[in-house]
């Protein structure tokens, strides 16, 4: 969206199929051989199972490493040479060896006398910093710098250390590497500014801390039972506390460095196996380590990877995973949390094994108005790990929705050996990325194309959301050595330029939000029943589309979408290069790795119907340049499926940009606010589709009806901004993406602290509405009838005096009644909102009534309640999984005698888990509460707040209870099932 203030940017359960192979057109297949199973063997199916698969969530230690809060020996660096300089430099500059004369553009430079205003540079580009450091006999060295603006380079004696995006946020860099113990020791900085004041401000400290150096924090010998036990996913940056002193975009909690570990043992029959580790997400910088050795590096905090561990791994023994995360380089200007934030997988699989993310489904299908059938095109990328070549059969078998099979094709192949290079090259290049993120060679394999045709199909749609599964075997002499499990869709898109959008032939304007990965309670670290949970809510108030804003997200969100019936707009978080502010400084478009692992990795959702490559990246907009970067997106994106339309969040205005720049490339024209600009766009380049790709952009708070900027709340007579009108009226634009379906951290909106979120959702943190939520109801779900009044009705010491009564309404005309007199009827103009300005509250009951062509349709009415008397609890759900993760969100509000929820209650209430589960989280949906996301008690917030409610390992039973001083408390029984 636009930023009005932005300037810079800174447990393990394995799991095997068990598909019979009765009914197949296929020679006898006959089971792996379990010759070198051991006599004990604990994981099920052992090596008689073509793919052992075991979720990596539980028994992890996890131990922060803050940044030391002082220095020992500390000395303040104040006396710099600087100067002018190219980027491409660093060869000759960085060499300690290098002359340096004043004479030659050098200029002396004393960071801690300047600030911001002060900077050495007043205008984009690159400089040179130059300091010698005093001896130091200690390990542990480390330099300290409090302000780099904006991203810096840092070397030691000519060697590359670091490099650091961000303007806003201190860093530290360790020099033992490169530390000469004789002398000199040069400290170089290549500080890149690319606008306004920049260079190097404030202190820069130099000294050694007593913090493990990794070496040991990832050493199998390391004692870490005091390390405090987690499972994942796990947001350790949730758990602190506010502090004004902490970024106010990422919510003003202070961010921090950790390390993971975890001990785990593979079979020795393993030992013949491809064995690799899946990351769902880090946040981020992660850096693994098995048994003391780095095995991989991933700087992206949103994209997943995999990491192969099968020549490192002990395998009849124990192993020790170490990860270490760093969050404190931002890659947004939203709260970005930290850790291992989603799940992880072990997998362990032949040699010859379908590569990861190597199965994909296109589907072509025809008369999807009538009788739809459909051909299936399957690619299949087979790995082949051994040293020589393999032949196998593929075996593709298709299971319908109800998991019948319906088709089934094999293909006799020669898998040559999938790495080009040796492992060892291809690791030591997974260990030096230079801030990019980089392919593994676990995706290498030879592809092959499979074709089945399907006479009869279920289409994916948003009321029957029904899914295929694609079953591949590779059968090698006769024995299945891999089998691959993928889940599917089969439905047509279309973007039409003059119509819109198309879903199965049928129009469907697309009524989306936008949203962030975070949730209360849990930060980032949403379990999957927590995504389904908000996808769910957002669905009830007739949204039908998501956009990932503005990364992917967790591969739980899609299946979500998937199985609700949801359309997905897939965003990339880094479009590449230097000059595009919003990106990721430092990775060059020329590397497409971070797009190519999302569309991989979604490529089979049926949800997704479009990728968008970036968002606002106004400074290259129409320049050109943006063009070139969206040619070789494109090209990346089209490696691995041209199924679906091309676009970006572009927000120029209209103009030149749209002709020169990357629209000229993309396939849909999305559009960030500008409604003015829709017209233009169709009769300027009419042969392409538009859509509103981000709209709205409002603020309230839920419950709050006259703004406080001293508590930062803000208040919900909200008029609607217009924003849906143009799309709703205009045939060819397809629809859009309102700012934002739930609120979010970080980002306050509009007031800064004590806000620590944004007030942009329609529903707050918890997916409580606001008064806003209606509005968009009532014209997304326009065959329903639906009148929403407000503010509430306790004024007390008001009465008498006029209070304003606004309506959103999709009715002809709403009445409104006042403990039973008429304060008049009032028409609605579409897409607009009835007010009663001049209603004198009086305790009692408003009522309003809709009516639809003259007769009466619905009524709705808020009262004056009571004092508040008890607790009432409404959970998502009472039955839930023992498989340790499974959450169920629980709506706590504080009612009078006679059952209503008081608007204004604040109560404090307690709680306690009981049983076969654990309290998660908690959280009120007020954007300026303090109060700990994690905690057995939260304030009641306008009358509600939430816990949240995590089922154990163990089938049984869980009880809530809830309490509050002078309330009468209440209970909940969960029942707890075997997964």
């Amino acid at each position: 969206m636009r930023r009005r203030d932005f300037i810079k940017m800174g447990l393990g359960t394995w799991t095997w199929s068990r598909l019979s192979t009765v009914g197949r057109a296929a020679p006898p297949i006959r089971a792996a051989s379990a010759a070198s199973a051991p006599v004990a063997n604990r994981f099920p199916g052992g090596p008689r199972t073509p793919r052992c698969v075991e979720r990596f969530d539980f028994d992890w230690r996890f131990q922060p490493a803050p940044p030391a809060s002082a220095l020992h020996d500390r000395t303040l660096l104040d006396d710099w040479l600087w100067k002018i300089a190219a980027a491409d430099q660093a060869a000759a500059v960085a060499n300690p060896d290098t002359p340096v004369s004043r004479g030659d553009g050098w200029r002396t430079t004393h960071p801690s006398r300047l600030g911001v205003n002060r900077a050495q540079l007043h205008e984009p580009g690159y400089a040179w910093f130059r300091t010698v450091l005093p001896p130091l006999n200690h390990l542990g060295r480390r330099v300290e710098f409090t302000h780099v603006d904006d991203n810096a380079v840092v070397y030691l004696n000519g060697t590359l250390l670091r490099r650091h995006h961000g303007w806003n946020s201190p860093f530290g860099v360790d020099l033992d590497a490169a530390w000469a113990s004789r002398g000199p020791n040069v400290l170089l900085v290549r500080v890149h500014n690319t606008g306004g004041p920049g260079g190097i401000y404030g202190p820069v400290a130099f000294g050694w801390t007593p913090e493990l150096p990794w070496r040991e924090k990832a050493a199998v010998e390391l004692d870490d039972r005091s390390w405090r036990q987690v499972q994942l996913p796990h947001d350790y940056i949730v758990e602190g506390r506010y502090s004004p002193a902490a970024d106010g975009g990422h919510g003003f909690l202070p961010v921090y460095p950790a390390w993971y570990r975890r001990r785990f043992t593979l079979p020795a029959w393993a030992r013949d196996k491809s064995v690799w580790l899946y990351f769902e997400g880090v946040f981020r910088d992660a850096r693994i380590y098995l048994n003391g050795q780095p095995l991989g590096r991933h700087p992206g905090g949103y994209t997943s990877f995999h990491v192969d561990i099968t020549a490192h791994a002990n395998y009849g023994g124990g192993n020790v995973l170490a990860v270490y995360v760093n969050p404190c380089d931002f890659e947004g200007w939203w709260y970005e949390g930290g850790g291992i934030y989603r799940p992880v997988w072990l997998t362990i699989a032949d040699k010859l094994h379908v590569a990861p993310w190597g199965v994909y489904v296109q589907s072509a299908v025809r008369n999807e108005l009538d009788h739809p059938v459909a051909e299936l095109t399957i690619e299949t990328t087979v790995a082949n790990g051994a040293a020589q070549p393999q032949t196998c059969r593929v075996l593709s078998q298709v299971l319908d929705p109800d998991e019948r099979e319906i088709a089934t094709v094999q293909t006799a192949l020669r898998v040559p050996p999938s790495a080009a290079a040796a492992p060892a090259e291809a690791r030591a290049a997974l260990l030096h990325p230079q801030d990019v993120d980089q392919s593994s060679y676990l995706h290498r394999g030879i592809r092959l194309v499979q074709r089945v045709s399907l006479p009869s199909v279920q289409l994916w749609s948003l009321e029957h959301p029904r899914r295929y599964k694609l079953v591949t075997e590779i059968i090698r002499q006769g024995v299945v050595v891999d089998r691959h499990e993928q889940k599917f869709g089969v439905r047509t898109i279309r973007f039409d330029p003059q119509r819109g959008f198309f879903l199965n032939g049928q129009p469907v304007k697309l009524q989306g939000t936008c949203n962030h990965q975070d949730f209360v309670g849990v930060g980032i670290g949403l379990p999957e029943s927590l995504w389904h949970y908000r996808m769910k809510r957002l669905k009830e108030f007739g949204c039908n589309a998501i956009r990932c804003s503005h990364n992917p997200m967790a591969p739980a969100m899609y299946d979500a979408c998937d199985e609700l019936g949801l359309l997905v707009m897939d965003e990339n978080r880094h479009p590449g290069s230097s000059v595009a502010v919003k990106s990721w400084v430092g990775q060059p478009y020329a590397n497409t790795w971070h797009v190519e692992s999302m569309v991989l990795r979604d490529r089979n959702h049926p949800s997704v119907i479009m990728w968008s490559m970036w968002n606002e990246e106004f400074a290259i907009q129409g320049t050109g340049y943006d063009r070139k970067m969206m040619e070789a997106l494109r090209r990346a994106v089209h490696r691995h499926d041209r199924t679906r339309p091309i676009t970006c969040a572009f927000n120029a205005g209209v103009g030149q940009a749209w002709r020169v720049g990357a629209p000229s490339v993309e396939d849909l024209l999305g559009v960030n606010y500008n409604y003015q600009d829709y017209d233009w766009l169709h009769q300027t380049i009419p042969g392409k589709p538009i859509f509103g790709s981000e709209i709205g952009s409002n603020t309230e708070c839920r419950g709050v009806y006259q703004t406080d900027q001293t508590t930062a709340h803000l208040s919900s007579y909200m008029a609607p901004d217009g924003s849906w009108q143009p799309l709703a009226s205009r045939r060819f634009v397809a629809g859009g993406f309102y700012w934002t379906g739930f609120d979010y951290r970080g980002e306050p909106t509009p007031f800064g602290w004590p806000e620590i979120n944004s007030n942009f959702g329609f529903l707050d943190m918890c997916g409580f509405p606001k008064d806003a939520a209606f509005y968009w109801k009532s014209w997304w779900r326009r065959q329903q009838p639906l009148v929403h009044i407000f503010p509430h009705w306790n004024w007390p010491g008001r009465e008498g005096r006029p209070v304003p009564v606004w309506c959103f309404s999709n009715c002809d005309a709403v009445e409104l009644f006042l403990n039973g007199r008429s304060l008049g009827k009032k028409a609605l103009v579409e897409f607009g909102h009835l007010q009663w300005d001049q209603v004198p509250y009086q305790p009692g009951r408003l009522e309003a009534r809709g009516y639809l062509d003259g007769k009466l349709v619905i009524v709705t009415a808020v009262e004056t309640t009571g004092a508040p008397a008890a607790i009432r609890l409404t959970p998502d759900r009472v039955t839930m999984r023992a498989d340790g993760q499974d959450t169920a969100p629980v709506s706590v509000a504080i009612i009078d005698a006679q059952g209503r929820v008081v608007p204004t209650a604040g109560n404090m209430v307690r709680f306690t888990v009981h049983g076969m589960g654990r309290n998660a989280g908690v959280g009120n949906g007020d954007p300026s509460c303090h109060e700990p996301s994690q905690a057995d008690y939260r304030s009641a917030f306008n009358g509600w707040c939430m816990v949240l409610v995590q089922a154990g390992r163990k089938p049984g039973r869980i009880l809530l209870q809830a309490s509050a001083d002078g309330l009468c408390s209440a209970r909940l029984a969960f029942r707890v099932t075997r997964p």
